[in-house]
């Protein structure tokens, strides 16, 4: 058979510079985004700040007219909410300032959430969130905790499977079936966590990229052959020992290079001495439940207008560097613009899927995972993973995690379905009414749940009163 040429057409994803960074930004909180444009507009001179009362920049960086007010207006429920700028809302929130200077709030008002510390969350509190919101057996939910538990903070599971299997003893569990749950862990978000080396961890990022991205192929045999001795083949070596030429070896060094290497430093712990500072705002109006980007999540860019003119005028070097950076200036001001959007869709669909919970608080929160949230807004599991991590939402019930707006379920006798915060609501209601001098133990407390229409077993409820932190009954008699 002759070899010939074909074409065809198809659609594939690649992961392109600009979509790297339209993730990297969309997974970054309030505090670290303003730093992430500070540095920005530091490097790059076709970016500037804009004047406080100039009007938002389009992607394109030229300054949108500001349109006129529209009068109040009656909204269908059914909508979900509509959205302003959160500076018209702030008589609304009492005790709130969304000044972008990173504040978050008063200090000196004891009631104001905003003032709150941020909760400090470890890349095992991310992961066992997304483990916990999976479908996972519950042999499996165990398999992934003890996994979890040995991942480090770079991201790399050192320990051999022998250290997992003990750790789950008496049970026995075989090294396919630790091996089954570790792979989906290292597709949980960062994408490569859970690696036993540096070359799987690159293999992993790399294998979630489209087929057609430039340089793939190679760089997966790189990450699997080369890549104890790659410093010092260096390109030439590539070359030499997997028979590609110069230019193919140059594609993917650069596509490896672009790999994170430490995916587990994406997420940690929060400095003890910082502040939340929320993205969103959530207020009702007229009934109707509205959501809002703060004012710290919109950063005010600009184009700069001085440089934009120079490029019509100058040849050479100059022209191409100064073209290159506005076009960088572009994608950024795209992708902030795209972040925002993600994150109203985001949080929109949380308030109607959560509307009891900002109503009524933890006890009507129900059952909901990312798979839900994603498959209404027609996004991935991990884009609304990184959209909601380390996220915070100003409500009229305080500042809230967007992460807390998602919880398991349990099914109850009424056909429906509790969720786990719920049912811990639950079981502190029925502790605190309980006799001192009689304290109810779990199996009195899973009865009474039964009783509600709610089963849950003994162990459970012994479960989730042990993450309340509430003792035994025979640790709470009290004899007055």
């Amino acid at each position: 058979m002759k070899p010939r040429l074909q074409t065809s057409l198809g659609q594939h994803l690649v992961l392109t510079p600009q979509l790297r960074q339209a993730l990297h930004l969309l997974q970054l909180p309030a505090l670290e985004l303003e730093a992430e444009i500070a540095a920005a507009v530091e490097s790059n001179p076709l970016l500037d700040w804009a004047d406080e009362d100039m009007p938002a920049p389009t992607a394109d960086g030229k300054a949108a007219e500001a349109p006129e007010r529209e009068p109040e207006r009656e909204r269908d429920p059914e909508d979900g909410g509509d959205w302003e700028p959160a500076d018209t809302w702030q008589d609304d929130v009492p005790g709130t300032d969304y000044g972008g200077s990173g504040g978050g709030g008063h200090a000196d008002d004891d009631n104001d959430p905003a003032s709150r510390m941020v909760q400090t969350q470890t890349l095992q509190d991310h992961l066992s969130w997304q483990l916990h919101l999976g479908h996972l057996s519950p042999r499996d939910r165990r398999i992934g905790a003890a996994l979890v538990d040995a991942i480090e903070d770079d991201g790399y599971l050192r320990v051999p499977f022998a250290d997992i299997a003990a750790a789950l003893a008496p049970d026995p569990v075989a090294d396919d079936e630790i091996l089954a749950v570790l792979r989906q862990i290292q597709r949980l978000d960062p994408v490569g966590v859970g690696a036993r080396d540096l070359g799987e961890c690159l293999w992993i990022q790399l294998d979630t990229l489209s087929p057609d991205t430039p340089g793939r192929a190679l760089a997966l045999r790189i990450a699997t052959e080369l890549i104890d001795r790659l410093p010092k083949l260096g390109a030439r070596g590539v070359c030499d020992q997997l028979g590609c030429t110069q230019d193919e070896a140059d594609t993917a060094l650069a596509l490896l290079r672009s790999m994170d290497p430490r995916p587990g430093s994406q997420v940690g712990e929060v400095a003890s001495d910082s502040f939340v500072v929320p993205d969103c705002v959530i207020v009702r109006r007229n009934g109707v439940w509205l959501a809002a980007l703060a004012t710290s999540s919109l950063p005010r860019l600009t184009i700069h207008q001085t440089y934009e003119r120079m490029i019509q005028t100058t040849a050479g070097d100059d022209a191409g560097y100064l073209k290159g950076r506005l076009q960088e200036a572009r994608w950024l001001l795209k992708n902030l613009e795209a972040r925002g959007e993600t994150l109203l869709k985001v949080v929109r669909c949380l308030i109607r899927q959560q509307s009891g919970f900002l109503e009524f608080g933890a006890r009507a929160l129900r059952p909901l995972t990312l798979r839900e949230v994603a498959g209404e807004i027609g996004m991935h599991e991990s884009t609304v993973s990184r959209a909601v991590a380390r996220k915070y939402v100003h409500t009229p019930r305080g500042t809230i995690a967007l992460r807390d707006f998602f919880a398991s379920g349990i099914d109850t006798e009424g056909g429906g379905e509790a969720s786990s915060v719920a049912i811990q609501q639950m079981i502190r209601g029925l502790i605190q009414a309980e006799d001192p001098r009689k304290p109810l133990s779990d199996a009195r407390l899973a009865e009474s749940l039964k009783a509600s229409g709610v089963p849950v077993a003994r162990r459970t409820v012994a479960k989730y009163r042990e993450a309340m932190q509430i003792a035994a009954s025979h640790e709470r008699v009290r004899i007055d």
